[in-house]
C-alpha cells in the first residue's frame, strides 16, 4: 500500500490511491484491500518497471453487478493477494472515462462477442489488450469461470507464453482500429434512407408491449423520434401509432417510477415491468424529448404529465446547488436492488388507509404475493378509468385520491434509505438535460424549466471551461469545486445543441454566440479532414492505443452524429447557409444510415433536419411582447420538428451571431413575422392576425 494512504477507523482496512479520486465510484473501492491505482502515469511506469501485466477494471457508481463483483471478489483479501502479487491494478470510472472505456470495450467485444460493465481486462505494460471479459464470479461455478483461476491462468500465460501474448495484443490492437474507425461505403442522402429506417424499426417492433425486441428491453429514444419525423414526413398512421404504443407502455410500467417521476435504466422483460433500478441522468434527458413531441403530435395530456413529472424528478433529485445535473442514482440501497421503490400491501395501507389503500393497490398491482421476489413494483397495467368503474368511484374522484395518494407514499418512501446519488456533473449529459428542460419550458409553458436550463447553462459555461485557455476550451467532469479531463466530442456537440435550445426558449443571443465559439473549437480539434467523421477525442487529447471515432448509437446519441446535428442546426438559425459541414459530416456515415439505420437513429434525426424542409421564423415583437408570447405558445402545441425560431425585441440586440439572420428585417413598430426557407425569405406579416395565420402554415 502507498504510505500516505491509511485510515483512522481501526476497524476498517487501509486505503488505496482510491481513496482521494473524485468519482464516487473509485471511492467506492477505497477500502478494498487491492492495490489499486487510478488510470494514470503512476500506475503505467510501475507496469512498465516491474514488466507486470495491468488488471483494467472499468465500471460506474450504479452498476448493479459492479458492486457485486467488488463484494465477492475485490473485498477477498486471498483474491485481493493474488493481484498484488502479480498485476498492476487499474480501476475506471467509464463515466469519466469514455475514451478508455471504448477502447476496451471493443476488445471485450472483439473477445467475447459481448459486452456490459464490469468490463475486466488484462493489458500489457503499454497498454494493449491481451483477454478480458464482462463479470467473473470469485470461483468456478454454474459452467462459468471462476475470476481467481483467470487470475492464475493469466499470470501463468505472462510467464510461460509471452509471444502469444504479445502476438494477440498486437492483433486485438490492429481489430480495434478497425472497430472503432469504421470506414464507410457512401450512400445518396436523401428521404429513401429515412423510409427504409421507417420500416426497419417497424419490423422490429413489439405489438403487444411496445419497444423493439424482446427482453432486455431498453427505450431507444431516438429510434421513437425517428418514427415520429417519419410520421410527419409520409404521413404513416403506424409510425405514430408504434411511438405512442410504446410510450403508453413505458409510462405504465415498472420502468416509470410512479411516485417520483423519471424512468430507470432498462427493463429486464419484454413488458417493462422489473427494470435495472438505476437512474441514469442521459435517459430522462433523452425521454422527455419524446413525450413533448408525441405530446405535440397527439395532443394527449398524459404524455406531457410524464414529461413533466420527470422534469421535476430531475429538479427535486438531481440538481446540484450550483446548477448543474447529477449523472446517476443507484439500483440499490441497503445493499439490495430496488429495496427502494418496491411496496407490500400492509405497508399502502399503512399510509393511506384500508379505502384509499385498496384503490391503490388495484390501481398499482399492488398484491400480497407481489410481482418481484415477493414484493409489488409499481405499474398501472390497465387504465384507470377501468378500475373506477370496477371500484364504483367517478373517474375525477378516482384520479384525485390517487394523486393524492402518490404524494404520501412519496413522502414515506423519503424516510427510506435512499439510493446512492454520483454527483459528477457531466457535460455531455447535462447538455442534453438543458435541451430537455428548455423544450419542456416552451411546450409547457414552465417558468421554472426555463430558469434550471439558464443554470444549468451557466454553470457549465463558468466551472467547467478552461479558463487558462484562449478557445473554447471544456472539462469533462466536475465534482466537489473540481473540473477535469478534457471535454469530449459529445461534451461538445450535446452542449451546443442544449445551448441552441435554450436561446429558442429565452432568446437570449449570448447562449448562441457561446455555440459559436464551441462550434469552432470543435471543428478545429476533433474534425478529420480526410473523411469528415469526427474524432472523439481531440487532438491534443492524451495518446492512447487508438483515437476512436463514435458513429454508431449506443444508450446514448452517437457523438459524430451529434456533432453533424449541432452544425447543421446552428448554421440554419444563424443564417450561414454556406457552412456544409453538418451536411459532409452525414454523407460521411450515409452507408451506416442506408445499412444499419437501428444504429443511427441520432443521424436520421439530423438527416431529416438536413433535408428540410427545415424552415425559419423571425419574430419582431413590435412593441407587443405579450402577443408574441401568445403567438408561441400556440405555435408550440404543434409538432413542428425542423424549424429554427429567432425572436427580436425593441430592447434586446440581435448580437453577431445572428446578423445574416436578421439583415434586412428592420424593427417594427408592429408585431411582424418571416418565415424563411434556405435563406430565403418571404414578405413578412405584418400585425397579431396575420401573423398567427403565417405561422399556421409552417
Amino acid at each position: 500500500m502507498h504510505p500516505d494512504f491509511g485510515s483512522t477507523n481501526h476497524n476498517q482496512p487501509p486505503a488505496n490511491r482510491l481513496l482521494h479520486e473524485s468519482s464516487p465510484y473509485l471511492q467506492q473501492h477505497a477500502y478494498n484491500p487491492v492495490d489499486w491505482y487510478p488510470w494514470g502515469e503512476e500506475a503505467l511506469s510501475r507496469a512498465r518497471t516491474e514488466d507486470k501485466p495491468i488488471f483494467l477494471s472499468i465500471g460506474y457508481s450504479a452498476c448493479h453487478w459492479c458492486h457485486v463483483m467488488e463484494q465477492e471478489s475485490f473485498e477477498d483479501p486471498s483474491i485481493a493477494a493474488v493481484m498484488n502479487e502479480h498485476f498492476i491494478s487499474i480501476k475506471v470510472d467509464r463515466e469519466e472515462r469514455p475514451d478508455l472505456d471504448q477502447i476496451y470495450m471493443a476488445a471485450v467485444q472483439l473477445i467475447t462477442r459481448r459486452g456490459g460493465w464490469p468490463m475486466s481486462v488484462f493489458l500489457t505494460p503499454d497498454g494493449k489488450p491481451f483477454y478480458g471479459g464482462t463479470y467473473w464470479p470469485p470461483t468456478s461455478r454454474q459452467g462459468m469461470r471462476g475470476f481467481r483461476d483467470i487470475l492464475l491462468q493469466m499470470h501463468d500465460i505472462w510467464v510461460n507464453r509471452r509471444p502469444e501474448v504479445d502476438e494477440s495484443s498486437l492483433s486485438l490492437v490492429e481489430a480495434i482500429g478497425r472497430f472503432t474507425v469504421p470506414q464507410f461505403e457512401q450512400s445518396d442522402l436523401n428521404e429513401s434512407l429515412l423510409k427504409n429506417a421507417e420500416q426497419a424499426m417497424l419490423s422490429a417492433l413489439d405489438r403487444v408491449n411496445g419497444g423493439f425486441g424482446g427482453a432486455p428491453k431498453f427505450p431507444h429514444p431516438m429510434d421513437l423520434r425517428v418514427l415520429l419525423r417519419t410520421w410527419k414526413r409520409f404521413g404513416n398512421q403506424a409510425a405514430l401509432d408504434a411511438v405512442v404504443l410504446t410510450l403508453e407502455k413505458m409510462a405504465g410500467g415498472g420502468i416509470y417510477d410512479h411516485l417520483g417521476g423519471g424512468f430507470h435504466r432498462y427493463s429486464t422483460d419484454a413488458h417493462w415491468l422489473v427494470p435495472h433500478f438505476e437512474k441514469m441522468l442521459y435517459d430522462n434527458a433523452l425521454l422527455v424529448p419524446v413525450y413533448l413531441e408525441a405530446y405535440q403530435a397527439t395532443g394527449r395530456e398524459d404524455f406531457a404529465r410524464i414529461a413533466r413529472e420527470t422534469l421535476d424528478y430531475v429538479l427535486r433529485e438531481m440538481t446540484s446547488p450550483e446548477g448543474g445535473f447529477y449523472s446517476t442514482q443507484d439500483a440499490d440501497s441497503e445493499g439490495i436492488e430496488g429495496k427502494f421503490f418496491v411496496w407490500t400491501p400492509e405497508e399502502i395501507n399503512e399510509v393511506l388507509g384500508a379505502e384509499d389503500g385498496k384503490l391503490f393497490c388495484a390501481s398499482y398491482d399492488v398484491s400480497p404475493q407481489g410481482n418481484w421476489e415477493g414484493h409489488s413494483i409499481l405499474n398501472r397495467p390497465r387504465p384507470l378509468a377501468e378500475i373506477a368503474k370496477e371500484q364504483r368511484v367517478p373517474i375525477e374522484v378516482f384520479s384525485a385520491i390517487l394523486e393524492h395518494s402518490k404524494q404520501l407514499l412519496r413522502e414515506r418512501r423519503s424516510t427510506r434509505v435512499s439510493p446512492g446519488r454520483d454527483e459528477k456533473i457531466l457535460t455531455a449529459w447535462n447538455g442534453l438535460m438543458i435541451s430537455a428542460f428548455a423544450r419542456g419550458a416552451q411546450v409547457l409553458r414552465e417558468p421554472r424549466y426555463l430558469i434550471a436550463a439558464q443554470d444549468a447553462a451557466k454553470f457549465i459555461l463558468t466551472a467547467m471551461r478552461d479558463r487558462s485557455s484562449a478557445e473554447a476550451r471544456l472539462f469533462h467532469s466536475y465534482k466537489d469545486g473540481t473540473a477535469k479531463f478534457n471535454a469530449y466530442l459529445d461534451d461538445y456537440a450535446c452542449l451546443i445543441d442544449g445551448l441552441i435550445d435554450l436561446y429558442q426558449a429565452d432568446f437570449d443571443a449570448h447562449w448562441l454566440s457561446e455555440a459559436r465559439l464551441l462550434e469552432l473549437f470543435m471543428r478545429q480539434h476533433f474534425a478529420d479532414p480526410n473523411d469528415n467523421i469526427y474524432f472523439y477525442t481531440s487532438d491534443d487529447h492524451e495518446a492512447l492505443i487508438n483515437r476512436t471515432k463514435e458513429v454508431q448509437d449506443n444508450a446514448t446519441p452517437a457523438a459524430h452524429s451529434c456533432a453533424a446535428m449541432a452544425a447543421l442546426r446552428l448554421a440554419a438559425i444563424t443564417g450561414v447557409s454556406s457552412d456544409t459541414s453538418g451536411w459532409e459530416a452525414l454523407k460521411a456515415v450515409s452507408g451506416l444510415i442506408a445499412d444499419h439505420p437501428r444504429g443511427a437513429a441520432q443521424a436520421l434525426i439530423a438527416l431529416d433536419f438536413a433535408i428540410g424542409p427545415t424552415p425559419g421564423i423571425v419574430l419582431i415583437e413590435g412593441g407587443q411582447p405579450d402577443k408574441a408570447d401568445q403567438l408561441l405558445s400556440t405555435f408550440h402545441r404543434r409538432f413542428v420538428p425542423n424549424c429554427s425560431l429567432v425572436r427580436l425585441s425593441q430592447t434586446s440586440a440581435a448580437g453577431p451571431a445572428l446578423m445574416a439572420v436578421t439583415e434586412g428585417k428592420p424593427a417594427a413598430s408592429e408585431l411582424s413575422l418571416y418565415v424563411c426557407h434556405q435563406g430565403t425569405c418571404e414578405a413578412p406579416a405584418i400585425g397579431y392576425e396575420s401573423a398567427s395565420m403565417a405561422i399556421r402554415l409552417v
